[in-house]
């Protein structure tokens, strides 16, 4: 069984493994409440997960660390997984899912460990990890729904009552839900008053479902850009010890991810991956009761990967309407094109993109189309640049 000296135990060994990471107030981020960053994207590995894995790793037998180590992970875990094992002198073999961001992938590698790249998600990894494991008899070292490693995260839920002692609320992201397992048993073990909330990625919801449907329960599918919390089916471990410990689950939508992570590279100077933005989008669009309170938003890690940042932050910058496109139908004669630029230059815009299509079948013989990226600062900009265009007889289309 979880216990709090087995937190505290797992604290003790990881002081030689990992270093207690920053609490950071966010005094730049725009939200109702006080905000802190718990800060575990600057963690050694770049996430969390090195705690949990080093903990299990450390607790083997002889006789199991001479089997070797098996584990199945998006990218953090592995990264946990293969760090420890190289420490201890084990061989180990990590199952990923093929769309797992190749940093990761190459991190895991660098440490040593045996990958095993396997097509679909992190479940069809998991499937690959445990047929493998019969066939060697190495030891699993499961992500989510293992007692020591869930100890090994509960050590940040000790940090954060030792760093932010008055705190209200703690706010995780849930993926398979080890991570929000460990946490919240710390701190409802010490502190019973304190709000333990749960984020999952709205396409990822499976602990969100099966908290509300009072079962565990299996998606048929995962859709988001958060891989870390891509998991479709929560541990028996962790939804008993989340039905308990756990005050109240809600989701984020990419969109609202990309935004968190975009306002923390500017507010913050800090990187956040997808999985470990979702504890601040939660802050930031209101997703639970914590108007005015003090609040710690787990940032759980920073392995993103940099070929999809600029999408991510494009995205993000179009929600918060600091990036705008659109179409405008033109009749096709010298001078038009101008005379948009300066209409958009007197409002203050930057135009970053044009294309200036003639050969749309959809158009008139005489007309063609002209589509716009602009750098804006808000979504008030965008709609009185779009109105000034409609006054002076342009058509929006798109």
């Amino acid at each position: 069984m979880l216990t709090l000296d087995k937190i505290y135990h797992a604290s003790y060994v990881l002081k030689e493994a990992i270093r207690p990471t920053d609490m950071i107030k966010a005094t730049n981020i725009d939200t109702d409440c006080e905000l802190y960053l718990k800060t575990e994207n600057l963690q050694i590995t770049g996430a969390f997960k090195a705690r949990g894995a080093y903990y299990k790793i450390s607790q083997l037998s002889d006789e199991e660390r001479a089997k070797g180590v098996i584990a199945c992970s998006a990218g953090n875990h592995a990264q946990g997984v293969a760090r420890a094992a190289q420490k201890y002198g084990i061989k180990a073999l990590i199952c990923m899912p093929d769309s797992a961001p190749i940093s990761k992938v190459e991190a895991t590698k660098s440490y040593g460990a045996e990958v095993v790249l396997v097509e679909g998600t992190y479940d069809d990894a998991h499937d690959k990890a445990v047929e493998l494991q019969k066939e060697t008899g190495a030891t699993f070292i499961h992500p989510f729904d293992d007692e020591l490693v869930i100890a090994g995260q509960g050590t940040i839920g000790l940090e954060i009552l030792d760093q932010l002692p008055d705190v209200d609320a703690v706010i995780v992201p849930i993926g398979g839900g080890g991570l929000i397992s460990g946490v919240a048993y710390a701190v409802k073990s010490l502190n019973p008053n304190i709000k333990v909330y749960g984020v999952q990625a709205a396409g990822a919801p499976s602990m969100y479902l099966s908290l509300a449907h009072r079962q565990i329960e299996t998606l048929d599918s995962v859709n988001t850009f958060a891989d870390g919390i891509a998991v479709k089916t929560p541990g028996d471990l962790t939804f008993e010890l989340c039905s308990k410990y756990v005050d109240e689950i809600m989701t984020v939508t990419d969109d609202e991810v990309a935004t968190a992570i975009l306002t923390l590279i500017e507010k913050q100077k800090l990187i956040a991956e997808g999985a470990g933005a979702v504890s601040v989008a939660a802050a930031m669009f209101d997703k639970f009761p914590v108007k005015n309170k003090k609040v710690c938003c787990l940032v759980s890690g920073g392995n993103i990967d940099v070929t999809s940042l600029s999408r991510v932050i494009d995205r993000g910058l179009q929600k918060t309407g600091r990036l705008a496109e659109f179409t405008i139908a033109l009749t096709d004669k010298p001078g038009e094109l101008q005379r948009v630029a300066k209409i958009i230059s007197r409002q203050g815009a930057n135009v970053v993109a044009v294309s200036h299509d003639r050969a749309d079948l959809n158009t008139d013989i005489n007309s063609c189309y002209l589509r716009l990226s602009l750098e804006t600062r808000n979504h008030e900009h965008i709609q009185r640049i779009k109105d000034e265009l409609a006054r002076q007889g342009y058509k929006i289309v798109g």
